[in-house]
């Protein structure tokens, strides 16, 4: 027999489970809220959504030339964090890709027209058109906005996607700057024993680091390791610094060191390619073609040096202040096809403005391919990207 006492407890948690019911219909079915803008003090940040975000996307897209196309669909996503970064970069904002007071002040607050929604019968009617068949054979699908395969013997081009499209080119810039130093050390060996000073300004250079503070001492061979591995926008500074006053041309060390960069592009043949500054942050006219970074990349391998450099996983070093106290570094290199059997270099890039960049090298027997992509959505993204292409890419070779 059931006591009671049970059958009283049953009846009251059916009785509020049954009370819930509607509760939560009724918040279901409840309008959205209006469209309000974000809250000046908390803003909006990536993982965000609703319709403050919707207004964002809206307003980013209108503000923007050109339009970053953005899916007005309340998800503050990867792709709306880089429209709102490029557009504090236009406005000199601090590039965070959050939206604070100053990035809602400058988008503005004017009442935005609602899109013009057709109506059912016309949307029914519609027949999307559809693309042709995917074909069976050719390359493979990949993420990135543009991409080269070139035969790393030859430097022919074997296959490629935009490839010849100026692009920002983030980190894979250091590639040029490895080879200006690469040359210099060529033609006086006694310079790869040279020690740098780091400046003030190459310490506070903005970015990925190779952790050297201001007054600290490395030699040459080792800079470029700090370079190289962990993408060291501070040695890269540091080298133009160094270097540049021995270079032809006029004006301060650092601006003769990046007029040697387009001069060695102009050489190599780089026709989509200009340089800037000599690590990749983003600026007006810094760009590159996937093409032309790969045949940099052949380039840079032809240098032992630079080869043994841009394959090394990971490297230890010890810097020196000016009083003599000593301090260990590691470095570790960004690329990690290097972790995989075949691959050896040379060269990852990330900012937003580039998205996900990698310059990989891979070689079989006496066969090499330069694998280049650009723009790919996400850093694993370009990993998958690029081993995809080189898989495509020696089944063709072998087949030639």
């Amino acid at each position: 027999m059931i006591e009671p006492a049970r059958i009283a407890a049953r009846g009251l948690l059916l009785t509020l489970a049954l009370a819930a019911v509607p509760m939560y219909q009724a918040s279901a079915q409840a309008p959205a809220a209006g469209r309000a803008r974000p809250d000046a003090a908390t803003g909006l940040k990536p993982g965000d959504g609703g319709p403050a975000v919707e207004d964002l996307q809206r307003r980013l897209n209108l503000k923007l030339e050109p339009s970053p196309s953005l899916g007005v669909d309340g998800d503050y996503g990867e792709a709306t964090r880089a429209a709102v970064s490029r557009f504090q970069r236009e406005k000199d904002l601090p590039v965070t890709g959050v939206v604070d007071a100053e990035t809602l002040k400058a988008l503005g607050d004017e009442k935005l027209d609602e899109p013009k929604i057709p109506a059912p019968e016309v949307v029914n009617a519609e027949t999307p058109a559809k693309q042709p068949a995917d074909p069976i054979d050719g390359p493979p699908f990949v993420s990135a906005k543009a991409w080269a395969i070139v035969d790393g013997r030859t430097g022919s081009l074997l296959e490629g996607h935009r490839h010849d499209e100026p692009l920002p080119m983030a980190s894979t810039t250091k590639m040029m700057t490895a080879l200006i130093v690469g040359r210099i050390v060529q033609a006086e060996p006694e310079a790869l024993r040279e020690v740098v000073t780091f400046s003030e300004r190459a310490d506070r250079t903005p970015g990925s680091t190779a952790g050297v503070r201001a007054g600290e001492k490395v030699p040459v061979e080792e800079l470029l390791y700090g370079m190289m591995l962990p993408s060291g926008n501070d040695a890269t500074v540091a080298f133009a610094e160094h270097f540049g006053g021995r270079l032809p041309g006029e004006g301060e060390a650092y601006d003769r060191f990046v007029a040697a960069m387009n001069a060695a592009a102009e050489e190599l043949g780089m026709s989509q390619t200009r340089f800037a500054n000599p690590h990749g942050l983003p600026a007006d006219g810094h760009h590159a073609g996937a093409g032309d970074l790969a045949r940099l990349a052949i380039a840079v391998l032809q240098d032992p040096l630079l080869a043994k450099v841009a394959a090394t996983p990971r490297r230890g070093c010890k810097l020196v202040d000016a009083d003599g106290n000593e301090r260990n570094v590691v470095w570790n290199n960004t690329n990690r096809l290097l972790g995989i059997e075949g691959y050896d270099g040379v060269k990852t890039g990330t900012t937003n403005a580039a998205g996900n960049c990698l310059v990989a090298s891979g070689s079989r027997g006496d066969d090499r391919l330069i694998v280049v992509v650009l723009g790919a959505a996400t850093s694993d993204g370009r990993y998958l990207d690029v081993r995809n292409l080189f898989r495509w890419g020696w089944g063709r070779l072998g087949g030639r």
